[in-house]
């Protein structure tokens, strides 16, 4: 899962030309599901943007209190795109869950939002419409957030695998290509680096 959470001054989302959902001072969350999300992604995700201290307090202070702590208002809109991968200059969305299954996710989502927190002040678009989304940034104040990787989950076990194989043959190729570069390269008598000290280890001229 993966959100970009915006501070606003006013948000709205609209599909063709009826108004969907609006708010006034809150955050926009524009939410991404991927394939390998589950229940305990969205707990961290609510908990995490509820939480998040990008407004300032009563005297001031900026990175103090939170969306719920000034009772501002959160616009909730639902954008696969966010799990995109870039194949050359193509985006592929194979990481985003099917919309059959995100959707039921996504209102599970909101509903877990709207038990947080008040669930008058929840907005959100219409899922799989083709909306259009007003914000009114202020700062601009932009936040990206994801649930922490879970090491016990196969798939992310499998691709820490691959990296860690990848560097121990990266290690394995690195000394033997310098030994064959060294072997290659015939060194004279006369060439004071062919010494048995180290390259530019001076001690032993300092020795008497």
């Amino acid at each position: 899962m993966r959100a970009v959470i915006q501070r606003v001054t006013q948000a709205g989302v609209s599909v063709g030309d009826e108004q969907i959902s609006s708010i006034g001072r809150g955050i926009c969350v524009l939410l991404g599901i991927s394939v390998e999300d589950t229940q305990k992604d969205i707990d961290y995700m609510v908990r995490k943007i509820l939480n998040l201290r990008i407004f300032e307090d009563d005297g001031g202070k900026h990175w103090s209190k939170s969306v719920m702590d000034k009772q501002y208002e959160v616009l909730c809109i639902s954008q696969f795109t966010l799990q995109c991968i870039l194949k050359g200059n193509k985006p592929d969305y194979h990481m985003a869950m099917p919309s059959e299954q995100a959707e039921p996710f996504y209102n599970d989502f909101l509903q877990q939002m709207r038990k947080v927190y008040k669930p008058e002040l929840i907005k959100d678009g219409k899922f799989g419409a083709y909306m259009q989304v007003h914000i009114q940034n202020d700062g601009p104040v932009t936040i990206e957030l994801e649930p922490p990787a879970s090491t016990t989950d196969p798939k992310h076990l499998a691709k820490l695998e691959k990296q860690q194989q990848r560097k121990e043959k990266t290690r394995t190729k690195g000394p033997s290509s310098e030994s064959s570069r060294e072997k290659s390269v015939p060194r004279s008598k006369d060439d004071p680096s062919a010494s048995s000290g180290a390259e530019g280890d001076v001690s032993s001229e300092r020795e008497p």
